[in-house]
């Protein structure tokens, strides 16, 4: 009788404790839903373009993915450099496939990501898993600053394209895509996520001026 009493207070228990781990998130690690491997940064740091360069912008990556929960992986901006020693967005950001923090795929590889991707306002969520306001929202910000060509490389020329290669947060310009996939009209400009204008400048007042906040796209490479 005792015997049997214990067995039953092992199942309660068990059953308790399976209870509470749905309650915490822990079924959702062997759901089989995909780990973050993509975001869109929630915010500015502060500066405009102004990254202290790629290695500050991926710090910040790298930094927002930790405070997620996802540091655990090596997180890239997409961004592209100009002039001498100038890198290429597409070629920094490791071969995919890419989840968002709820577990949707954006772009199963490079070539996908810069061709059909599945990346739009629903999709493109911060590493909290947040919306960013777009076109039609209270204030727009579908700017996403890439410095990048359609197909992801830095742009030709000497034009700046990138505010000073992340080093501005004044005078310049810098490419920027809409996370929206839209703009004033239905040009293909205008629903890249990745290539549509160029900035009035590279602090923030300048950046709101055109439709954003300072945003950018991090990639996990690994």
């Amino acid at each position: 009788m005792a015997r049997r009493h214990t067995l039953s207070l092992a199942l309660s228990l068990a059953a308790v404790a399976a209870l509470a781990g749905c309650g915490s998130g822990g079924p959702m690690s062997s759901s089989g839903a995909k780990p973050m491997s993509f975001f869109l940064t929630s915010v500015n740091p502060g500066q405009g373009a102004n990254f202290g360069g790629l290695a500050g912008a991926d710090k910040y990556c790298q930094d927002l993915a930790a405070k997620a929960g996802a540091g655990g992986r090596t997180w890239r901006a997409y961004l592209s450099t100009t002039g001498s020693g100038g890198v290429n967005a597409r070629d920094r950001i490791g071969k995919g496939p890419w989840y968002n923090a709820k577990g949707v795929m954006v772009a199963a590889n490079v070539d996908e990501l810069h061709g059909a991707n599945m990346l739009n306002k629903q999709s493109a969520l911060t590493e909290t898993g947040q919306t960013i306001m777009g076109r039609g929202d209270a204030t727009n910000m579908h700017d996403v600053l890439t410095g990048s060509s359609p197909d992801g490389r830095a742009m030709p020329g000497d034009k700046d394209t990138t505010c000073g290669n992340w080093t501005k947060s004044g005078d310049g310009s810098a490419i920027v895509g809409h996370h929206d996939r839209t703009g004033l009209d239905e040009s293909a400009p205008a629903k890249s996520w990745n290539s549509s204008h160029g900035t009035q400048g590279c602090g923030m007042d300048a950046l709101k001026r055109t439709g954003g906040a300072g945003l950018m796209y991090c990639f996990a490479s690994n």
